[in-house]
């Protein structure tokens, strides 16, 4: 539980972009079983949102890549919105995915909030997410749209099908205003270049995860994730 301030440096270290870190909760309906087992030892193990941000009080003394915290409706609201919003800021946070936030909620109550702290609000789309909708998202969010690949939970894949490569050629070509990085399944080097071809990035979860449960330590984690996206 006490690593997390050397993932996140050993992650920069080897040329990660951006670092996603969950909040861990009890009912994580977007995740697979690999997070969803993360998670329920974190919270065996004390893990909490106060804790989690005791943990990245001085990340940014060496840490300079976007961070991005990814949890669930319920223990950021048992914070407190803004108290979480103003943390965050505090941190060194730059914004949080909420998968179980309904948009139109983030439009009337949540978006002032985050915007007094500039704490971007990461919205998720699917497959079967409307056009309009992704428009909208579009238009009143920055940092980035998550296009999730599937409309089902976490876990690796080993490729993406013709329907699921369809899907991400056409939220390409609708030219929207953010970047987008496409999450849920990304594990190899097929997969890693299908989102890469097209979106912004790809995020990758459940693989790293299950590398740092193997591996002996942090660094042949990481050196594993790197391989593993090679071949």
């Amino acid at each position: 539980m006490n690593d997390t301030f050397n993932v996140i440096r050993e992650l920069e270290a080897n040329g990660i972009d951006l670092i996603e870190i969950g909040i861990p909760f009890s009912d994580p309906m977007a995740d697979g079983p690999t997070i969803q087992e993360s998670g329920t030892i974190a919270l065996r193990n004390g893990m909490t949102l106060k804790v989690l941000f005791e943990q990245l009080k001085d990340i940014r003394s060496e840490v300079t890549i976007p961070l991005i915290l990814m949890g669930y409706l319920n223990p950021i609201m048992q914070y407190g919105f803004e108290n979480f919003c103003k943390q965050c800021k505090e941190t060194g946070i730059d914004g949080a995915i909420i998968p179980d936030l309904p948009f139109n909620d983030y439009i009337s109550q949540y978006k002032p909030i985050a915007d007094k702290y500039d704490i971007k609000i990461v919205m998720l789309i699917t497959p079967e997410t409307s056009d309009e909708r992704i428009r909208l998202i579009d238009e009143h969010t920055d940092g980035f749209i998550y296009m999730v690949s599937s409309a089902s939970t976490t876990g690796a894949q080993s490729n993406f099908d013709d329907k699921k490569q369809a899907y991400f050629r056409k939220i390409n070509e609708m030219n929207l205003r953010n970047p987008r990085l496409i999450g849920f399944g990304i594990s190899n080097k097929a997969t890693l270049e299908a989102a890469q071809e097209n979106a912004s990035g790809a995020i990758i979860g459940s693989k790293f995860i299950t590398l740092l449960k193997e591996s002996a330590n942090i660094k042949e984690a990481v050196k594993a994730l790197k391989e593993a996206l090679s071949k």
